[in-house]
């Protein structure tokens, strides 16, 4: 198994998109890049920790390819606003891998190169080295799954869930 972190705005929707792949094993938001040891959401969310929203990937490598994580990654949010997704403003929310092999390192890279061929603007994605990872508080583990009634869930994450399914669908598991 092997563990890649993904910063593409709020963590509900990255967490929706990840844990409907096969051969992702677990999805856990958190928050990484940032200054404060333990920081809570309220913290983060004020834009003053320099934490960005995070998800731990946990996939195998023998199902599903980095580089297929990436294509999906790049997919599903959009990489040329800085600080930014939708509604969602601030540094928390900016675009960013966290890598933590070399491989992984060049596989972005790669992708990125992809990503701005697909892509008006430039894609501003960070790529840099995973530092400290610190799981979100309970609540936010499977909000989709526990709230996908809830209005930000079904206008922002319900759609592309549904975008993920048309055109990833030998890369999603069928419900």
């Amino acid at each position: 198994m092997n563990t890649i972190y993904l910063a593409g705005g709020c963590f509900w929707c990255t967490e929706a998109v990840f844990k409907s792949l096969k051969g992702v094993s677990e999805v856990i938001p958190g928050y990484m890049g940032g200054k404060v040891l333990n920081p809570t959401y309220e913290q983060v969310c004020s834009g003053e920790t320099g934490h960005a929203e995070v998800i731990k990937v946990i996939y195998d490598e023998s199902i599903i390819k980095l580089s297929d994580l990436f294509e999906i990654f790049f997919d599903s949010h959009n990489p040329t606003t800085l600080n930014r997704q939708g509604e969602d403003v601030g540094t928390q929310y900016r675009s960013a891998i966290f890598y933590t092999t070399q491989q992984q390192r060049d596989v972005a890279l790669e992708a990125i190169k992809k990503a701005q061929k697909e892509h008006d603007g430039d894609v501003v994605t960070q790529i840099v080295p995973a530092s400290e990872f610190y799981e979100a508080e309970d609540y936010h583990r499977e909000y989709y799954l526990k709230h996908s009634n809830q209005p930000y869930c079904t206008v922002v994450i319900s759609p592309k869930l549904e975008k993920l399914q048309k055109k990833f669908v030998d890369k999603v598991i069928s419900s």
